[in-house]
């Protein structure tokens, strides 16, 4: 069964098929900064098995590394890196449009993760936004 996702806005839209390469979390300040984010997951497909529709804008993060966000709304999309991950696009799988079916295998990049998040299940929990029902 396809993998599909999308923009905010909708204007950018995608499906996967097949299998997935892996899926992670990455806790790298520069998946952080991209982001606004504690860590990014990341879906990892080969090119050939990801459609596109509507506009990307892309943006060279580092030496390698390109991101992919839509012209439109601005989330974040894609992350391509032919040195590191060649021949795989990246998925940022908060834009799944089924994200719960699709459990991250690994964390990555561990050596910068934020130091709270070790504790975040000790945080109080609200069903919704707190004060509002």
């Amino acid at each position: 069964m396809p993998i599909t996702g999308q923009c905010h806005c909708g204007a950018v839209r995608y499906t996967a098929d097949g299998a997935s390469a892996h899926h992670a979390l990455c806790h790298c300040t520069d998946c952080r900064r991209w982001s606004g984010a504690p860590m990014v997951g990341w879906m990892a497909f080969r090119d050939d098995q990801v459609t596109v529709s509507g506009e990307v804008q892309r943006y060279g993060s580092s030496e390698h590394g390109v991101r992919e966000f839509c012209a439109q709304c601005g989330t974040g999309l894609f992350y391509r890196n032919p040195t590191v991950l060649p021949g795989l696009v990246d998925i940022q799988t908060g834009t799944l449009n089924d994200p719960q079916e699709h459990p991250p295998g690994a964390q990555i990049m561990c050596k910068e993760r934020l130091a709270w998040l070790d504790r975040v299940d000790a945080l109080p929990a609200f069903a919704n936004y707190p004060g509002v029902d």
